[in-house]
């Protein structure tokens, strides 16, 4: 009996050594993540164990309402109190700092000149952080949300954070009612947004082609990334990289921006590594979708005949036509 309570001590013992180690190893920390494997070197988790590395982000693995997901066209809900996206930009263009974070191509704006956004499922208004772009190493793949099981070529991500509620980003995002996120899916195309071409031309595109490249731009006009279309989708998530709090609005809009296929080309070379390090490409830099779990995904497109409503006990479920959504 001796030797049994003893081997049991020196398990549980090791046990403890062992989490202990883990909470105090300097890996544990905000920046300790990937959407893929790496291809040498130490283990880095990836979605399926962000959840599992880190007690802050068990929300990536245990949260009910996570993003992003795969949008079924046929369970959409029309919400007639959906009014549509208004953008503050002053009458002024912005500068930004364009980075390679080693995940993402991040734009993120200064702070002289402010731009807004209110209107839709929001309560508050909005200002916008972030524009983070996802893109897959081929054509077929690079959105985070897919449509009716379909990916898109890439996402374009516009974070912004309740500035009424909140004084800064980190703030509002752990807090409710915080982040309101407007999602632009990308399509290869012979012609370019405007928007994006300024960021993703030759010039500018191989100022960042590694980790934590940076270079300024200037004189950019916000209102020229959204697609001509005042209709969306939206319904309530989280943010698709750790800590995944579910603070998050998502606004999906209902038509697709396009890039050149020498553009999408270009961001396939950027490197998630320093020069010193072996080249791995940033592409395929998304979360796979999650559950739904009964969220409703309203829209302000009124195709709609009767239909039952939605908790909110203010929307109709569509009779959808699935070719009026497809995004030409």
């Amino acid at each position: 009996m001796e030797i049994v309570w003893e081997v049991l001590f020196l398990l549980q013992a090791n046990f403890i050594v062992c989490v202990s180690a883990q909470q105090n190893s300097p890996k544990i920390h905000e920046g300790w993540w990937a959407y893929k494997e790496v291809v040498q070197g130490s283990f880095v988790p990836v979605p399926s164990f962000w959840g599992l590395v880190n007690s802050a982000w068990n929300l990536c693995s245990v949260g009910k309402r996570q993003s992003p997901v795969n949008i079924e066209t046929s369970h959409m809900i029309f919400d007639p109190f959906l009014t549509p996206l208004r953008i503050n930009t002053g009458g002024r263009k912005v500068s930004g700092t364009m980075y390679n974070t080693g995940r993402h191509v991040s734009l993120r704006l200064d702070k002289e000149h402010l731009v807004n956004i209110s209107g839709g499922p929001m309560t508050y208004s909005h200002r916008l952080e972030e524009i983070r772009l996802h893109f897959g190493s081929e054509d077929n793949q690079g959105s985070e949300h897919l449509l009716n099981g379909q990916a898109f070529s890439g996402e374009v991500q516009l974070i912004h954070y309740n500035h009424e509620l909140y004084t800064n980003v980190t703030e509002a995002a752990k807090s409710p009612n915080g982040l309101v996120v407007v999602s632009i899916f990308i399509k290869v195309s012979d012609s370019s947004n405007p928007f994006l071409n300024r960021m993703l031309n030759r010039d500018t595109i191989t100022r960042i082609t590694y980790k934590n490249d940076a270079y300024l731009l200037q004189g950019l006009n916000i209102e020229e990334l959204y697609p001509e279309t005042s209709s969306f989708i939206t319904y309530d998530g989280s943010m698709t990289i750790p800590p995944c709090y579910e603070t998050a609005s998502w606004i999906i809009m209902n038509k697709p921006v396009y890039i050149t296929r020498m553009q999408m080309h270009s961001l396939r070379l950027l490197s998630q590594n320093q020069p010193s390090q072996i080249f791995l490409s940033m592409s395929d830099n998304f979360r796979p979708v999650q559950p739904l779990n009964n969220r409703c995904i309203r829209t302000n497109i009124n195709f709609s005949l009767q239909g039952k409503d939605c908790p909110n006990n203010r929307a109709q479920k569509l009779q959808y036509r699935v070719n009026e959504w497809l995004l030409k």
